[in-house]
């Protein structure tokens, strides 16, 4: 039975995807002359990031089957005072999980890529994207210090906004990547404010040493302060986990970065990128245990942003965007999970949602493929029959979605609303009311989609913008207005995406939630937070699980979404209408996505510039240039002048000063002898 892990094999996880980007980056594109061809280019990535889930998978093994482990530094960059920076791994049941899913749905995606970007001038770009970000992402899974993990960090959100302006003469594109790249900055701002606290007080970057003083720094106050320390140091985390996961209100760079290509909608929003706040604080629970008030500000944003984002889910007409708020309404359920101290249960809907959402999102990109790059859904419908595949493995992923009994979903979202109802906290109310009001407005808008893209009235013929080329420009000359089915290698990834979305609830929730699997990699402090040990106690396996869920509120909950989605689109489409008619003002609310996108451009921006430019007029031009520059030759100036009349060169205009200078002297003595 093996107890270690091989640092050479770990090393080479993030190295093989690392290694294809170079070579296809550098010989596959004009930078390096074009050296190496299309089809050499994505076996090249294809081929690391194969090797990289190989190796993941072999890890996982080890570590579920015989608890291995490995927590080592690799490499040591610089010592600075006492504080080491390294790079190093830390591998247990979290990492393991993590390294799984990130490169399992990363070969989906370089697969499904060689079919959806087959026209694209940018190919090779694209597949060396995708693999840097496929290394970035496995640094920031793998690490075992602060320093690592912020690396890996701040790598995803740059490859991101490569990916994002992917298509650079798109002005719309241009803008979604600039404002996801600020926007992360915001959060990533709190997060190094968080890194740097923890490096202050705790006087170490890694994992275990910061875990092992937990302990001291729960016990100290911030400075000037009565707030605890670690309060200000788990909030500060949590604000780069809000950025970076797209919480509220730093949620609007997700739904505009689906101006990228499809595939990059699959890989950064549903298992990477925006999952890795999330895999964040999962890791850091030894620290936010110590802070009910951390835990309570994350039940509330995360409650925010799992109801609210999901109201804007119904109003999209976008293909990709409805699917795209249903990833912002579940990244809420996953926050609120951790504020809710379940943690194992946040990361297994993580790992379940990974699976189902990249499916929906790759269906969503066959779709536009079959409809000639029309991303519309009001000009779809029928499109059952002419794609069999791309519509069955959509409605497995839209059942996982919506929490179906024995479907991914189920497992992980019940236990989200079972763990926030036996949660202590003061914010529990609420996040268990908009948890269960998002069951409703999930199943709404996941079948609103599906019914209007794959039943009814077939109404692409109908589209005014039938030429129009969509998603990524590709020439439709050569095809007919009918719907096609997608071609291999874009129907393959669906289908073994779908299987996961189907059956990995079911056959690992009892070593995920109940077993050790995360024994030593998340902490719970089960006197203060006993969700977990509640739910174990009423964990009866899960075939009971889903048995019991029949007759619970969340079922009846999704069932009613779904019963009054097909009713309003397939029974009676002309409700619709009138009810946008009817509430007209809350269309438009929603409409303009509660107007956060107009206060960050007219107030914040805004602000921030006039801000800018008062600082740069009033503070450098007036106050620096103007008066202690300028001021000071001018002061200087006019005492020379007034000094240089004094000195004439004339002894009688001496004399008389001396004279006079005597008289006054005389005079002084005089009056003050009296």
């Amino acid at each position: 039975m093996s107890q270690t892990l091989s640092a050479s094999t770990l090393l080479a996880v993030p190295l093989a995807p690392l290694a294809g980007a170079v070579l296809a980056g550098v010989f596959g594109t004009t930078f390096g002359g074009n050296w190496i061809g299309r089809r050499l280019s994505h076996t090249l990535t294809i081929l690391g990031v194969l090797v990289a889930f190989v190796l993941s998978a072999m890890t996982l093994k080890s570590v579920a089957l015989d608890g291995a482990r490995f927590n080592e530094t690799i490499y040591t960059w610089m010592v600075v005072g006492g504080l080491k920076m390294e790079v190093g791994f830390l591998v247990d049941g979290l990492t393991a999980m993590m390294m799984c899913v990130v490169t399992f749905v990363s070969l989906m995606v370089h697969i499904y890529t060689i079919g959806y970007m087959e026209e694209d001038d940018g190919y090779n770009r694209f597949f060396a994207y995708i693999s840097l970000f496929t290394f970035s992402m496995l640094m920031l899974v793998m690490s075992n210090n602060l320093l690592q993990l912020f690396f890996g960090w701040e790598a995803v959100g740059l490859v991101s906004y490569l990916l994002i302006g992917f298509w650079f003469n798109k002005p719309s594109a241009i803008f979604a990547n600039m404002k996801a790249f600020l926007v992360n900055r915001v959060g990533d701002f709190g997060f190094i404010l968080g890194i740097g606290l923890i490096a202050a007080y705790a006087g170490t970057l890694n994992y275990g040493e910061v875990f092992g003083k937990a302990g001291e720094l729960g016990a100290l106050s911030f400075p000037g302060t009565d707030w605890m320390l670690i309060t200000v140091v788990c909030i500060c985390l949590f604000i780069g986990a809000m950025g970076k996961s797209a919480q509220f209100p730093l949620h609007v760079w997700l739904p505009d970065s689906m101006e990228g290509p499809t595939p990059i909608s699959a890989l950064i929003h549903a298992a990477t990128m925006v999952t890795a706040g999330i895999f964040m604080v999962a890791r850091m629970s030894p620290l936010f245990e110590l802070s009910d008030t951390a835990l309570n500000f994350i039940l509330i944003i995360g409650s925010i942003t799992a109801l609210f984002m999901g109201f804007l889910g119904i109003i999209q007409n976008d293909i990709k965007r409805v699917v795209a708020y249903s990833t912002l309404s579940q990244l809420g359920y996953m926050t609120v999970a951790l504020g809710a101290s379940a943690y194992s249960v946040a990361v297994f809907h993580l790992m379940t949602h990974a699976f189902f959402k990249a499916l929906l999102f790759l269906a969503a990109g066959s779709v536009i493929i079959g409809m000639h790059h029309n991303q519309d859904i009001r000009w779809m419908g029928g499109v059952r029959k002419y794609m069999p595949i791309t519509w069955i493995t959509s409605l497995l992923g839209s059942l996982a979605l919506i929490g179906t009994p024995l479907f991914a979903g189920f497992y992980s979202k019940d236990s989200i609303i079972e763990a926030v109802h036996f949660s202590h906290l003061p914010a529990a109310g609420f996040a268990h009311f908009s948890v269960l009001a998002g069951v409703f407005v999930t199943a709404f808008y996941s079948f609103r989609l599906y019914f209007l893209v794959f039943h009814g009235k077939e109404r692409f013929d109908q589209n005014p913008d039938a030429h129009h080329h969509g998603d990524h420009g590709h020439d439709d000359h050569h095809h007919g207005h009918e719907p096609h089915e997608s071609p291999w290698v874009v129907t393959v990834p669906l289908v073994l995406l779908a299987i996961p979305s189907v059956v990995i609830g079911f056959m690992t929730i009892q070593p995920l939630l109940f077993g050790e699997f995360f024994k030593d990699a998340i902490f719970v402090n089960t006197a203060l937070h006993p969700a977990m040990a509640k739910l174990a106690e009423i964990f009866h396996g899960p075939v009971g699980m889903a048995l019991h869920g029949l007759q619970t509120a969340p079922f009846w909950l999704a069932v009613s979404g779904v019963a009054l989605s097909y009713y309003m689109y397939m029974v009676n489409p002309a409700l619709p209408a009138a009810i946008k008619r009817a509430f007209h003002p809350v269309y438009v609310l929603l409409e303009n996505k509660y107007y956060l996108d107009w206060i960050n451009e007219n107030i914040l921006a805004r602000g921030a510039r006039m801000l800018g430019v008062g600082l740069w007029k009033g503070g450098d031009q007036a106050l620096i240039d103007g008066v202690m520059v300028n001021g000071s030759w001018k002061i200087v100036g006019w005492v020379a002048g007034v000094v240089r009349k004094v000195q004439t060169g004339f002894v009688y205009h001496y004399a008389l000063v001396m004279i006079l200078g005597i008289f006054v002297l005389m005079t002084y003595f005089v009056l003050l002898n009296k």
